[in-house]
């Protein structure tokens, strides 16, 4: 084991575990796998991830803002524009965010599986 480590998330109040329960939330793995397509701003991001309400799209982006990980740019237009894009920390983090993904996509149908092997299996035990 690496001595040199500051942090062990292993410890109840290790500050890295607060990363762990940010980055496990299925709206933040989502909002930084489509920041790491190309800046959004906030409706594009509502449109691309169908489901989530615009209170906590928002949340989710002023955490991740407040974290590092994005950094929102205001447009001077009419009507005035906030445009959303990772910063290099966020970038790292949609490198590993992308391969959960990825994986998830190309393993679900065993994951399903298992559920409804496991839910027969239950239900013999019941009977």
């Amino acid at each position: 084991m690496n001595q040199a480590l500051k942090y062990d998330i292993y410890q109840q109040h290790c500050p890295a575990r607060l990363f762990f329960e940010k980055i496990a939330d299925k709206w933040v793995l989502m909002i930084i796998n489509v920041l790491a397509r190309d800046i959004q701003h906030f409706n594009l991001l509502k449109k691309s991830i169908q489901g989530i309400s615009p209170k906590v799209l928002s949340q989710k982006l002023k955490m991740l803002e407040r974290d590092g990980f994005i950094q929102r740019q205001v447009q001077n237009t009419a009507p005035i524009r906030v445009d959303y894009s990772l910063t290099p920390l966020g970038l790292e983090v949609a490198e590993m965010a992308y391969q959960l993904k990825d994986w998830a996509e190309s393993n679900i149908e065993q994951v399903i599986y298992a559920q409804q092997h496991f839910d027969s299996i239950q239900e013999q035990e019941i009977e």
